[in-house]
C-alpha cells in the first residue's frame, strides 16, 4: 500500500505505507538526512523515526531552523536529567519540567542534595558519558493508567500531578533513553550521540509550576549548539553581557539605584537623571519640529475611565487600584485614556487634524517580584507616548512621518533595527472589518517605503494592530522599543468626534506612538550597549579637569567655570592624588574627555586634552576645546 507525500517545494512523491520521516529525508538527499532532526506532518512536529500512515504534507526540520534547534536543546535537557539521576540516584531525583527557552533550556527538579555551581562540572562529565554511549531515544504511547503506574513506581509526584492535569483525550507519550525515561510529548533527536556541544550555566530556585504556594525546586540552566564554535561564541557573548550588565554599571557609575522600600521602582541619581533629561529633550525637540503639542495627564483616574477604555477588561491583572472618597481609582498603566479626554475637552474641526499630543507620562504596571530585572522590567516607568488624532485619509502619511522620526532617533544612537507587523490578538476589541482595514493600512506604509518586516500573528494590542521596532545592541541582542499602533476602537469607546467639511460629526482615527518605549528600559539598554561609555552628548560628565597638584586648583576652577558657561557638564578632581591615579579614576568613570592642567597650561590658558579611547591629543586653548566639544554635542557624535 502506498501513500502520497506532499513536500515543501510543492512536489508530490509516493512511498510505502509506514515510511519514516528520516527515510523521506534520505530519499531527497543524503545531505538533508544528515541535517534532519525532526519532521512535520501537516504542521505537527514529529520524530524522525515517525512512520507516516496517511497522505499529507511532510516537512523536514533541520538543525539550522528555530524548531530544529529547539528539538536539539530539549533532547539535551533530557540527557542532563538522565545524568543527574545517574549521579544522585533515580529515587532521590524527582523531575518537574524541562522546557526549551531562548538560547537554551532548563530543568526543574526536586533533589535531596542542594546543588551549587561547583556541582555543574560533575554533571557535565556524566552528560558527556551519556552522549558517548549514543543511547537510542524511543517514543512510546501509554495509557493514563500505565503512565500513573510507571511514575508511582518511580515515586515521582511531580510527574503524577502533570499526568492528572492532562485532558481526558490527551495522547500520553514517554521517551525511553537507556535506563532513563521521561514523560514528554517530544519530538527528540534519534539518539543521545547527536548532541555535539553543550554547557551548564547556572543553578537557581524556582517554585513548582511558578506558584509561590508550591514547593521550591532546583532549576538547572544550560545551553547547547550543533557546533562547538557556536557554543564558544555564545559563551563569549554571555561573558560580555556580564561586563555590560546595566545593574552593575548603574551602581558603579552612580546612575540609578533600587530600594526594598519600593521594589521594582527605580531611583534616578543625579548622573542618571542627566541621561534621562538629555534623552527626553532630544525627543522633545524633534517633536516640537514636527508639530507635536506636549501635555501631562494625572497619574490616577476614576476606574470608570479604565472600564470605558477597555483596560479594565483586558489589563486589570496588571493594574494598581485604590479608593478615594469611597470611589475606586486606578494608577494609569498607559497614557492613552488621558489623551482621549484631552481631545474630547474641546470641539475640533477637520482643519485642525492631525492633532499630535505627546507626553512623558509615568505609568504603573504590576509585575511579579520574580520577573523584575533592574531597569529592564520594572513596576513604574516613563513612557514617551504620543497620540495622533487623524482623518482616515491622513493615516498612511502620518505613519510614514513617524517611521522617519523613529529611524532618525535610532540612527543618532547608532542602533540597527528590525521591524515587525503585529496582527489581531485573541482578546481584541472591535469588528473584524476595522481590524482588517487597520492591518492593511500599516502593511501598505511598510510596503511603499520598501521596509523589510516580519508578520507577528496575533501579537497586536487589544485595540489595534501595530508596527514594532526591535533595536539590536552591540551584542546583537534584540529589544522591542519603538511602536506605532493604529486604533479605530478607542475613538469609538470615548465617542470622539470632529466636525467635517460637510458640517457633520465624524470619528477620528488614533495612532499610538512611542520612540523609546519605556525610558527606564531604554537607559538600561543604552548602558549595556555603550558599556557605560555614553556618547559625549549623553555623558553625565562630559569633561573632567585634572590639576597635576594643588598648586593648579584655582586655575582648574577657572577652566570649570568657562566650560560650564558654555553649557558643558564638567567636574574637577581636586584630590591630593597623583595624576596617574586621577586619570585611571576618570577612565573607570567612562568620562569622554580629561583635561590635564599643569604649569604650561596655566601660563598659556590652555588645557592638555586626553580623549576616551584615544589617549593624549595635545594642548589646545580653552576656547578651542569648547568649540570642539560643542560641535560634537550638536552633531550627536557617537564618541
Amino acid at each position: 500500500m502506498e501513500i502520497k507525500v506532499s513536500l515543501s517545494d510543492g512536489s508530490i512523491r509516493r512511498y510505502p505505507l509506514g515510511t519514516t520521516v528520516e527515510q523521506v529525508a534520505e530519499s531527497i538527499s543524503m545531505g538533508l538526512k544528515k541535517q534532519a532532526v525532526a519532521g512535520k506532518e501537516n504542521g505537527k512536529l514529529v520524530d524522525l523515526n515517525y512512520p507516516i500512515q496517511q497522505d499529507g504534507l511532510i516537512e523536514i526540520v533541520t538543525l539550522d531552523s528555530k524548531e530544529g534547534l529547539e528539538v536539539y536543546r530539549h533532547t539535551t535537557a533530557h540527557i542532563m536529567a538522565q545524568a543527574i539521576k545517574r549521579i544522585y540516584g533515580s529515587k532521590a531525583v524527582k523531575l518537574g519540567i524541562g522546557p526549551v527557552i531562548e538560547d537554551g533550556f532548563y530543568y526543574d527538579m526536586d533533589l535531596e542534595k542542594p546543588l551549587s555551581p561547583d556541582d555543574l562540572g560533575l554533571i557535565e562529565k556524566e552528560i558527556e558519558k551519556v552522549i558517548q554511549e549514543n543511547v537510542p531515544i524511543v517514543r512510546r504511547i501509554v495509557s493514563r493508567a500505565e503512565a500513573i503506574q510507571i511514575f508511582e513506581e518511580l515515586e515521582d509526584p511531580l510527574k503524577l500531578e502533570l499526568i492528572r492535569d492532562l485532558p481526558e483525550e490527551a495522547v500520553i507519550t514517554i521517551y525511553d533513553q537507556g535506563e532513563f525515561l521521561d514523560l514528554c510529548r517530544g519530538p527528540h533527536l534519534p539518539s543521545t550521540g547527536r548532541v555535539k556541544a553543550f554547557k551548564l550555566l547556572s543553578v537557581a530556585g524556582a517554585y513548582w509550576r511558578g506558584d509561590s504556594k508550591n514547593k521550591m525546586l532546583q532549576r538547572i540552566y544550560g545551553t547547547s549548539f550543533p557546533k562547538k564554535s557556536q557554543l564558544e561564541e555564545h559563551l563569549h557573548v554571555l561573558e560580555e553581557a556580564k561586563k555590560r550588565d546595566h545593574r552593575k554599571l548603574g551602581k558603579e557609575l552612580e546612575l540609578f539605584m533600587f530600594s526594598e522600600e519600593a521594589p521594582g521602582m527605580p531611583f534616578f541619581l543625579p548622573k542618571g537623571m542627566t541621561i534621562r533629561t538629555e534623552l527626553e529633550n532630544f525627543a522633545r525637540e524633534l517633536q516640537r519640529q514636527r508639530d507635536y503639542d506636549e501635555v501631562r495627564t494625572p497619574l490616577m483616574m476614576n476606574n470608570r475611565v479604565w472600564e470605558q477604555s477597555g483596560h479594565w477588561d483586558h489589563y486589570k491583572e496588571n493594574m494598581y487600584f485604590t479608593n478615594v472618597d469611597d470611589t475606586k481609582f486606578a494608577l494609569k498603566p498607559m497614557n492613552c485614556p488621558g489623551h482621549m479626554l484631552i481631545f474630547k475637552n474641546a470641539l475640533h474641526s477637520y482643519r485642525e487634524l492631525p492633532i499630535r499630543l505627546s507626553e512623558f507620562g509615568q505609568v504603573h504596571r504590576h509585575e511579579y517580584s520574580g520577573a523584575l530585572n533592574g531597569m529592564m522590567r520594572v513596576r513604574t516607568f516613563c513612557q514617551d507616548d504620543a497620540h495622533l488624532f487623524v482623518l482616515p485619509e491622513q493615516i498612511e502619511d502620518e505613519i510614514g512621518r513617524i517611521i522617519s522620526l523613529i529611524d532618525h532617533v535610532y540612527q543618532v544612537l547608532g542602533f540597527e533595527y528590525k521591524v515587525e507587523l503585529s496582527t489581531r490578538p485573541e482578546d481584541s476589541m472591535g469588528s473584524e472589518e476595522l481590524w482588517d482595514q487597520a492591518e492593511k493600512s500599516l502593511a501598505n506604509v511598510l510596503d511603499k517605503l520598501g521596509i523589510d518586516y516580519v508578520v507577528n500573528e496575533g501579537d497586536g494590542a487589544f485595540y489595534g494592530p501595530k508596527i514594532d521596532f526591535h533595536i539590536l545592541d552591540a551584542l546583537k541582542r534584540s529589544w522591542q522599543c519603538g511602536t506605532i499602533q493604529l486604533d479605530f476602537q478607542m475613538p469609538e469607546k470615548f465617542d470622539l468626534t470632529y466636525i467635517g467639511e460637510d458640517s457633520l460629526k465624524h470619528r477620528p482615527v488614533v495612532i499610538h506612538r512611542a520612540l523609546y518605549g519605556s525610558i527606564e528600559r531604554f537607559i538600561g539598554i543604552l548602558t549595556e550597549h555603550f558599556v557605560g561609555a555614553f556618547p559625549v552628548w549623553l555623558s553625565p560628565v562630559q569633561a573632567k579637569v585634572l590639576p597635576v597638584s594643588d598648586h593648579y586648583l584655582d586655575y582648574a576652577f577657572q577652566v570649570k567655570k568657562q566650560l560650564e558657561q558654555a553649557g558643558i557638564r564638567v567636574e574637577v578632581d581636586g584630590r591630593n592624588e597623583k595624576l596617574g591615579y586621577k586619570i585611571r579614576e576618570a577612565q573607570l568613570e567612562k568620562v569622554p574627555y580629561m583635561l590635564v592642567l599643569g604649569e604650561t597650561e596655566k601660563n598659556s590658558e590652555s588645557v592638555a586634552v586626553r580623549k576616551r579611547g584615544e589617549g593624549d591629543l595635545g594642548s589646545v586653548s580653552i576656547q578651542a576645546f569648547v568649540e570642539r566639544i560643542k560641535q560634537e554635542i550638536h552633531a550627536k557624535e557617537l564618541i
